[in-house]
C-alpha cells in the first residue's frame, strides 16, 4: 500500500511526505480527489445527488466570471445558502461532496473557485507539485478573494431560491482564514465556521509569509458576525497558543457570539476525509457544532441536524 501524506500543516505536506503510485494516482484523479492531498488508505465520503440540483454558475467579478459549483434542494423554495471556501487544492471532488452535504440538509451550498485565474486547467486538483501549487495559491490576494467573496454573495443575493437574510460561511485550512476575514467584511453574513485557518502570519520566507495582508489576529475585534474556529491540537502549522491569543482577542473585543474549539489528538485537515489526517469523531463533532452554531446565528435552513441529517 503506497504511503499517504500526513498533512499536518495549514500549507500542505512536505515532498518527503507523499509518495503514490501511478495506478492510485490515476484512479484519485478520475474521482476527482486532489492529487497531492489524497491518501491511499482513505476511504472518501460520497454523497449522491439525489433530490438536488447541481450544477456550475458563473459569478460576474470586476469584468469576468469565476466558476462555482453549486449544489442545492431541487424542490421548489427559498433556502439558507452557505458559502464554501476551498482549501489550497481548490474545487476538487471532496469541496464538492461537502456542498452536497449542505444541500441534502436544506442549504444551497457554492463554491467558487477563487484561483481559477491563475489556474484555468484546474491543476491544482491534479499535481504532485507542491511548489507549483503554492505559487498558484499565492496569486489570490486578500482583496481579490475578499472582490470574489462579495461577488458570490451578491449571486446568491439575486437568486429566487435563496433567502437573502440567512447566509453563512465555511472554510477549510486556507479558506478558514478567508471565513474570518470575510465575517469581518461582509455584514451580510450571519455566521461563518473556520476549519483550522491560519490565525497569524506565516513567518517570513515561508508561504504567503512575505504578503503584507492582514490575518484573523488582526482583525478580531472587527467582526459583524460570529466565528465557530475548529482547530487542531496536533496541527503543527497552527499553534495552539495562537488559538489562546485569538481566544483572548475575542474576548478583549467583546465577541461573545464567537468561540474556538480545539481537538487535542486531531492534525490539520482532521475534516478531510480523503486525507491519513482524517479523524471521525473531531470531524462529525465539528460538523454538529457548525450547524448549531449556523442555527443559532439565524443561518440555517431550520432546526440543526446532525451529522448528514
Amino acid at each position: 500500500m503506497p504511503n499517504a501524506p500526513h498533512l499536518t500543516r495549514p500549507e500542505g505536506p512536505a515532498p518527503q511526505d507523499f509518495n503514490l503510485s501511478r495506478r492510485g494516482l490515476a484512479g484519485l484523479l478520475t474521482a476527482g480527489y486532489a492529487a497531492y492531498a489524497f491518501s491511499a488508505d482513505a476511504a472518501p465520503i460520497v454523497t449522491d445527488t439525489e433530490g438536488l440540483t447541481v450544477e456550475t454558475v458563473y459569478v460576474a467579478e470586476n469584468g469576468g466570471a469565476v466558476p462555482a459549483y453549486v449544489a442545492r434542494p431541487a424542490a421548489s423554495g427559498r433556502y439558507a445558502a452557505v458559502l464554501v471556501v476551498s482549501e489550497v487544492f481548490g474545487v476538487h471532488e471532496h469541496i464538492r461532496d461537502l456542498c452536497r452535504r449542505f444541500a441534502k440538509l436544506g442549504y444551497v451550498a457554492i463554491a467558487p473557485a477563487f484561483f481559477v485565474r491563475a489556474d484555468p486547467e484546474n491543476q491544482l486538483a491534479q499535481t504532485q507539485d507542491f511548489p507549483l501549487i503554492q505559487k498558484i495559491v499565492g496569486t489570490a490576494k486578500n482583496e481579490q478573494v475578499m472582490a470574489d467573496v462579495g461577488a458570490t454573495l451578491k449571486w446568491l443575493e439575486d437568486q429566487p431560491f435563496v433567502d437573502k437574510k440567512r447566509l453563512a460561511i465555511t472554510g477549510f485550512c486556507w479558506g478558514g482564514a478567508v471565513v474570518w476575514m470575510a465575517c469581518a467584511r461582509f455584514p451580510e453574513l450571519k455566521a461563518g465556521a473556520a476549519w483550522y485557518g491560519r490565525l497569524s502570519h506565516p513567518p517570513a520566507g515561508a508561504f504567503m509569509g512575505d504578503d503584507t495582508r492582514q490575518w484573523p489576529l488582526d482583525i478580531a475585534g472587527q467582526l459583524k458576525a460570529p466565528v465557530l474556529g475548529l482547530y487542531g491540537g496536533k496541527d503543527q502549522g497552527i499553534p495552539v497558543t495562537d488559538v489562546e491569543i485569538m481566544r483572548n482577542a475575542l474576548k478583549a473585543a467583546g465577541q461573545t457570539g464567537s468561540q474556538l474549539v480545539v481537538y487535542p489528538d486531531a492534525q490539520h485537515g482532521f475534516n478531510a476525509d480523503y486525507r491519513s489526517s482524517y479523524n471521525e469523531a473531531a470531524a462529525k463533532d465539528g460538523w454538529t457544532r457548525m450547524l448549531a452554531h449556523f442555527a443559532a446565528n439565524h443561518a440555517a435552513p431550520g432546526k440543526a441536524k446532525g451529522w448528514f441529517g
